[in-house]
Order: structure tokens, then sequence, then C-alpha cells
């Protein structure tokens, strides 16, 4: 198992490279995303590659690096990897999923309220020295609690999302390909409903879906200007499923009051004149960067690449056919 030759693509907390000692480990010394050029590099020769979600792995990448059998995702989601081009090529692909749930409701319900309430702008407000005593016209927000929340996506973290907004005892409406059990609806106070209809009917519409051909500008002009001129728009699962110049528009034109983003739909440039609204938060990528979320990540993936070189069954493999 020691012969085995590994690439990390980033420095990952150290936990998840202790467990990597008993490989010949390199490691990209820089913290940056490698160029397509200097992952071929890093990775040649390797036996296996953990890699980022910034890391695009193509099947020109793959056919460059004939030696690796194994890319283990450090991220839930795997759509930076092609998947079917793996497949093909019997290189398994591994993920890390699960470990991100509770993280990233946790995160999107910082985005809620801190837009519902202008948090970043009443800081900003004085920081910059103009707070010069209590208005009543001041920074006025919107109220969360007995509002409508409206979720699209509703896998685990959907769920998640929607288990908080029972303390706010909030109307919640979901919408997704499959429908909750009867029983998984009345614990969650959660009634299914179309798209539109979500749109039109909620105060906070929150985004929970995978990128897929079907969900990319799934929010686009169109269903902006469905929804209220009061509701924000908060988007913690994939930057292209927002049309984010319509979402520039939208803002600077108050079709919507707000909107908190974690993700970018070129991350990480973002869409001309999103910097410069007051109604939105743009924190960079961290819904899931705690310590203990992003530790677990760590160990997770390298605990893939364990596995898959001890023989066993990796425990998170995407494509278990290539196991034979």
């Amino acid at each position: 198992m020691s012969k085995k030759k590994i690439f990390v693509t980033r420095r990952i907390p150290q936990p998840g490279l202790d467990m990597l000692k008993e490989f010949d480990m390199t490691m990209n010394p820089e913290d940056r995303v490698l160029t397509k050029d200097e992952l071929i590099a890093g990775s040649k020769g390797r036996d296996g590659v953990l890699c980022l979600l910034t890391d695009p792995i193509t099947a020109e990448i793959m056919d460059a690096l004939p030696t690796v059998k194994i890319f283990a995702n450090y991220a839930v989601g795997f759509n930076n990897i092609d998947v079917e081009a793996a497949t093909k090529r019997k290189v398994a692909i591994t993920n890390t999923p699960g470990v991100l749930t509770d993280t990233t409701a946790d995160f999107a319900w910082t985005l809620l309220m801190a837009a519902a309430r202008r948090l970043v702008e009443a800081d900003k407000f004085c920081r910059a020295g103009k707070f010069d005593g209590w208005g009543p016209m001041l920074l006025l927000g919107h109220d969360i609690h007995h509002k409508t929340l409206g979720i699209v996506g509703m896998g685990r973290i959907g769920q998640a999302v929607a288990q908080r907004a029972r303390g706010f005892e909030m109307k919640v409406l979901y919408t997704d390909e499959v429908r909750l059990a009867p029983e998984r609806e009345r614990e969650l106070n959660a009634t299914f409903t179309s798209l539109d209809q979500l749109l039109k009917e909620s105060d906070f519409v929150s985004l929970h879906v995978p990128l897929m051909p079907s969900t990319r500008h799934l929010i686009s002009k169109k269903q902006l200007e469905m929804m209220k001129p009061t509701a924000v728009l908060v988007n913690t699962s994939r930057g292209p499923v927002v049309d984010e110049k319509a979402l520039v528009d939208a803002l600077g034109n108050r079709v919507i009051f707000g909107a908190g983003l974690d993700v970018y739909e070129a991350e990480p440039a973002l869409a001309p004149g999103l910097t410069d609204l007051d109604n939105v938060i743009i924190p960079p990528h961290i819904a899931s960067a705690t310590t203990d979320t992003r530790t677990k990540m760590a160990t997770m993936a390298a605990g893939n690449l364990v596995a898959f070189f001890k023989g066993e069954r990796p425990p998170n493999i995407v494509n278990p056919e290539v196991l034979g």
C-alpha cells in the first residue's frame, strides 16, 4: 500500500493528510487552483488523485493520466468530473456526501436573515461613521417569523432548511422532481407546489438543487419577476442555477428586495455590477467553511482512497460499476 502514489491538488485539513501518510503522497504546495497543465504534471504517474470541486476532471485529463485509477473528490457535488468518461475508462470517482447538510443549511439561514435585516449594509453604515443615533426609518428590513419560505429542491439540505423554519413558525412551500412522503411533509410542515406558485407566494426562496441541464438558469428574468418585491433569494446550491446577469438587473431595479449568494455563475468571477449593489450579500463560497465540516470532508475523501487501494469498496463511490 505504501507504494501507491497519490497527488493532492490543494492542501486540505491535516487529519485527512495524516490518513494518507502510508502512501507516496505529493501535494500542490500553493494555496490556489492549479491550471490544467499543472494538474496533469502533478498527477502524472500517480495511482490516485484527491481533487477539489474547482478541478475540472475531463476526459482529456483522464487520457493524459492513464495510471490514475481513482479521483477522490473533496466535495459533495461532482459536476466538475466527467463521470461517464471515467466509467468508460474504469476510473473510480468518489465524493463526500452528507457531511455538508447541516452546515450548509445553517449558512443558508445566515444569508436569509442577514439579507432580510440588511445586516451587511448596516455594518458598513456604522463603520463609515454614519450612525448618529436611532431613527424610526433607519435601515428597515423584513421580518422572518410567520412568513412563507419557499424551498426549491427538497433533498437533504432542503429538508434541513425546512426543519429550521419551524422555530420561526413559517409556512413552508417546496418543489422538487420527487414529492416527499406524506408523513415527512407533516414532519416538516411543508406543502408541495409548482415552482411558479412557490415563487409567487414566498417571502424567501432558498435554492437547493443540483446543477444539471434542467436546472441551469432555473431562476432567470421571468422567475425573478414572479417573486414579491419584498422577497429575498438565497442560493447555496450551484452558481449557474441563477442567471446572475438577470439577478443583477432585478436587484438593481428593486424587482426583489434582496439576495444572499454563496455560489456564482462563473466563479470566482462575479457578474458585472454585482459588487455595486447594497442589497446582495456575496461571501466567497464558504457555506461549508467550518473546522468540523471541512475536516470531516478531508477524512472522508482520504478514507475513500484508503479503501480503494486496500481492494475494498470505497464508502462513497459514485460509479460502483467500475469496481467489477
